[in-house]
């Protein structure tokens, strides 16, 4: 297992990241049990859960398969989505914070959360509201580094400057959907998450399954999956080439004698700027296989191929501003420009 620092923080998690959705939901307390030790005994430190997934079940099983072997492990959670009837029972205020801290470090039975994750964007509630009360449980010993997931570019870079305007500890690492069907974020997040030292922790990199294997090129409906229990990604979700960058991965995988899934975490983790690839799985089988994307180097062909072929079209501003680093460094370079000796 390699480790990596998340952001330009001191603290070092793996490169997998065990996400925990499913506990509670399709995994038992027994089998959550087999999936952490696992994850412990190949060298996992980094688990990933939320305040909603399964009602809170999925901390409570957390929590308990954790119970002796704490010390070591780095335990993200997320607050954000409503937990009651109440009005105040969801987003980013400074009362529902303080609220769902207490509560998720119940379920987890710890006295701090490693990792604390603004769930989704807050649009009613001030940044700085938000970041105040998070930096008070920094403060408080209760929570040690804060984090978001989900935020749009101009959204992350507000709350950046936010936290250092306003001397605010500051996000550590940005969690998003991210995958070879899904590269969205490498338009304007990526580069904003490497310059500012954000970590960046990709959710969904095999795709709700899609990468898998299970599916072949045009499916999107297999029995016996989630897609089948209409637990999974909604209509148009993927990028328009998604059947395309399939084939190529599973062309990769055959050549490799490896899974698809090993492949596509493989890819997605040698990511720039990625820290750490979170994958769930409902049994310890599917997560022994996932692992198996740790001894995986995938050749510098077959690393092109998957990029080449997964690639998003070029959009506005980036299709007319490419080539003006070269433009400016041609107008260096040119007689009268500043590289002329004097």
């Amino acid at each position: 297992m390699q480790y990596r620092r998340l952001g330009t923080s001191g603290l070092k998690v793996s490169e997998i990241c065990l996400g925990t959705m499913t506990f509670g939901h399709t995994t038992d307390e027994a089998e959550a049990k087999r999936i952490v030790d696992l994850a412990l005994d190949r060298g996992v430190n980094f688990f990933d859960t939320a305040n909603t997934y399964s009602g809170g079940r999925s901390e409570e099983l957390l929590g308990a398969a954790l119970s002796g072997k704490r010390r070591g492990a780095v335990i993200a959670t997320k607050f954000f989505n409503p937990v009651g009837d109440n009005p105040n029972d969801s987003g980013g205020s400074r009362y529902y914070i303080m609220n769902a801290v207490e509560e998720s470090l119940r379920r987890l039975d710890t006295d701090h959360i490693d990792i604390y994750y603004i769930h989704h964007l807050d649009i009613e509630t001030p940044i700085e509201e938000t970041l105040r009360a998070l930096d008070d449980l920094v403060r408080d010993g209760k929570v040690r580094y804060i984090a978001c997931s989900n935020y749009p570019a101009w959204r992350l870079a507000d709350g950046w400057w936010t936290s250092v305007h306003h001397d605010l500890e500051r996000f550590i690492c940005y969690q998003a959907e991210y995958s070879l069907v899904v590269r969205d974020i490498e338009e304007e997040l990526v580069p904003l998450c490497i310059d500012k030292g954000i970590g960046i922790v990709p959710w969904g990199p095999l795709a709700f399954g899609f990468l898998t294997g299970k599916y072949k090129p045009g499916e999107r409906r297999v029995e016996g999956t989630r897609s089948a229990e209409g637990w999974v990604w909604p209509e148009g979700h993927f990028a328009a080439n998604a059947d395309e960058s399939l084939s190529a991965l599973l062309s990769v995988s055959a050549e490799l004698d490896c899974s698809p899934a090993q492949a596509a975490l493989r890819w997605i983790a040698d990511r720039p700027g990625v820290t750490s690839a979170l994958v769930g799985a409902r049994t310890a089988a599917q997560f022994e296989d996932n692992l198996g994307a740790v001894a995986l180097e995938l050749p510098a062909e077959a690393e092109e191929r998957l990029e080449t072929i997964s690639k998003l079209p070029e959009r506005y501003p980036w299709s007319t501003e490419k080539t003006m680093p070269e433009r400016r460094a041609s107008a260096v370079r040119s007689p009268g420009g500043s590289s002329r000796k004097r």
